[in-house]
């Protein structure tokens, strides 16, 4: 009897497995981030027209609200990344997030319909009214609330779309998600910069925010409708905590011998089950002093099921720390890519609105909207990837998905080196057009050159972005430790908030030096300036950045997990999804 009820057991969990996850919870869970997407697009790309033109603030003011809004908005998943993988867990660290989001939003379009926040406009003969204080702190506070309700979003969209994925499923079903993840996100940002900007600049503020609520409600709601398909992941307590316990062991046991033999450090299954669902960290030979902390000593007290784990740690706790120190190098990658790719926003924009710009007599490509065709070669890319690039490389590789999560964040990067060339290049060509034509001094005066001599430098950001971005979130998903995947997607934004900061640091510094030295290479009128040698900077530093990778990438050691197939074999997981079996005794 009990053979039969243990096999009926094990039937329910697998029909269980079965009902639960897939590709069926794709759109549930991909509406909620293309409207998170859509509507911090759609409010970002003219938050400074709203700011300086509706609330009449000072553009320094008005940019420095912007700075502080997106640093928080990408800061905030670091939050909720740890608050998700300790104890709520990723499906209602998303939930409760988008409702703090929808309130931001709701906020944000009633004050835009209400006459208290109707400004008259400005005229010649008198001065601007300005936003009062109070106005301010209830436009603050909703902008808060949108960088509170990002925290919990953004850390745990992607890793609970790729947990639909179980680990006996074919792994490539996983790189698909990423692809076609990102490529949803590509056409939120397209639309969002079409449509909702369109709605802003000529129907009205209020429908020009209240469309992204709406979005945003519809989003709530698909996803919560789809609770009884999804894969809920446990959380398995707090990973900073795990952490902290592993250096402190290795600390306290920083004289004890060693065994040789690594089979001997302590392992605990049972108390490792929450924090290794999908399988166990296997042993590896680097950063050996944290192995300290698996050492058992006569101090330990090993009579419980759980012993005192800031004096002994299991060797899977262990290895969650080395895959965190692992995967920080290719993490720092992340930020001088992001502070190389800021000034696409900035002075391409300038370069942008100085350049012939009609497509007819009465209409003009509005500079900002230039990115559009970064979006669009980001689309392309990855709807070809899947298709054909990744057939085209299995000849070469012999890899089930084509590239590594490595080699396809390093084709990013050197393509993106490209990108900039490309931007030096034209601003050679662009200055020396308006020298011909005698307008180095005539900054707001249009030069006679295409703006769509800048398509080349955007297009090629785009492919580079959908071979980087896409490869990097792959590879913190994959690299991070099973417990702490919603922290690692944190990581990912984080880099990118810090690579903006350090983006303004370079600007700041580069403008610095230079005036002092007499050869101001950014000033007000980019014709007199030299913009092109700005370029030719980033050029060396993200050339820098490719050696860098490439050495970092040269010493990494994947991530080897063993997952039980049967009472029989093991499989032990490489990184990039393929796995070589092994008897059971072999690898106890």
């Amino acid at each position: 009897m009990a053979e039969n009820g243990n096999t009926e057991e094990e039937e329910k969990k697998k029909k269980d497995k079965v009902k639960h996850g897939g590709f069926r919870t794709m759109p549930f869970i991909l509406a909620n981030d293309v409207c998170d997407r859509f509507a911090m697009t759609g409010f970002n790309a003219n938050l400074i027209t709203y700011l300086t033109q509706e609330l009449h603030l000072p553009l320094v003011q008005a940019s420095n609200t912007l700075t502080i809004f997106r640093g928080t908005s990408d800061f905030t998943p670091i939050i909720g990344g740890v608050i998700a993988d300790s104890f709520a867990g990723r499906f209602w660290s998303i939930t409760v997030g988008t409702i703090i989001y929808q309130l931001g939003m709701i906020s944000l379009t009633v004050c835009s319909f209400l006459p208290e926040f109707r400004l008259p406009p400005c005229s010649n003969n008198q001065k601007c009214q300005r936003a009062t204080w109070w106005q301010l702190v209830v436009i603050y506070t909703s902008l808060l609330l949108t960088s509170i309700g990002s925290g919990g979003i953004r850390p745990c969209v992607v890793p609970f779309g790729a947990d639909q994925f179980q680990s006996s499923r074919p792994v490539d079903q996983r790189w698909s998600f990423f692809n076609f993840y990102f490529f949803c996100m590509g056409v939120a940002t397209v639309t969002a910069h079409t449509v909702v900007v369109y709605i802003q600049d000529n129907v009205g503020w209020g429908w020009g925010l209240g469309v992204p609520t709406i979005a945003m409600f519809a989003s709530l709601v698909f996803f919560v409708v789809g609770y009884p398909l999804y894969v809920k992941l446990k959380p398995g307590g707090s990973p900073l905590t795990r952490l902290a316990q592993v250096g402190v062991a290795a600390i306290r046991k920083r004289n004890a011998a060693k065994p040789a033999d690594p089979s001997l450090l302590y392992n605990n299954k049972q108390l490792d089950a929450a924090i290794s669902a999908k399988g166990s960290l296997l042993h590896t030979n680097q950063f050996l002093c944290l192995d300290r902390a698996a050492i058992v000593t006569e101090g330990d007290k090993l009579s419980s099921s759980k012993p005192k784990l800031w004096r002994l740690s299991t060797i899977h706790r262990v290895e969650e720390l080395k895959c965190i120190i692992r995967i920080l190098p290719f993490w720092a990658v992340g930020i001088l890519y992001s502070a190389s790719a800021s000034h696409n926003y900035s002075f391409a924009i300038q370069q942008a609105r100085s350049m012939d710009r009609r497509l007819s007599p009465k209409f003009q490509i509005p500079p900002a909207s230039m990115s559009i065709f970064s979006d669009i070669a980001m689309l392309f890319t990855l709807a070809m990837y899947d298709r054909f690039l990744v057939p085209l490389a299995r000849r070469f590789t012999g890899k089930p998905s084509g590239f590594t999560c490595l080699q396809r964040i390093g084709i990013g990067l050197t393509i993106i080196v490209l990108c900039n060339v490309s931007a030096a290049l034209v601003e050679v060509k662009r200055k020396a057009a308006a020298a011909e034509h005698g307008l180095l001094d005539k900054p707001k005066a249009m030069i006679p050159l295409s703006v769509f001599w800048l398509v080349p430098q955007y297009g090629i950001h785009g492919v580079g972005e959908a071979f980087m971005q896409v490869g990097q979130m792959e590879f913190l998903y994959d690299q991070a430790p099973e417990s702490m995947r919603s922290i690692a997607a944190a990581m990912y934004w984080l880099a990118i908030s810090i690579g903006n900061y350090l983006g303004t640091l370079l600007v700041s510094l580069v403008s610095s030096i230079t005036k002092k030295k007499g050869e101001f290479w950014l000033p007000d009128n980019i014709n007199r300036g030299k913009l092109d040698c700005y370029y030719w900077l980033v050029v060396v530093l993200q050339v820098v950045n490719v050696l860098y990778f490439v050495i970092c990438a040269m010493f990494h050691t994947l991530k080897p997990l063993e997952v039980v197939e049967d009472e029989e074999r093991l499989k032990v997981v490489d990184e990039d999804g393929e796995g070589r079996h092994m008897e059971g005794m072999e690898l106890l």
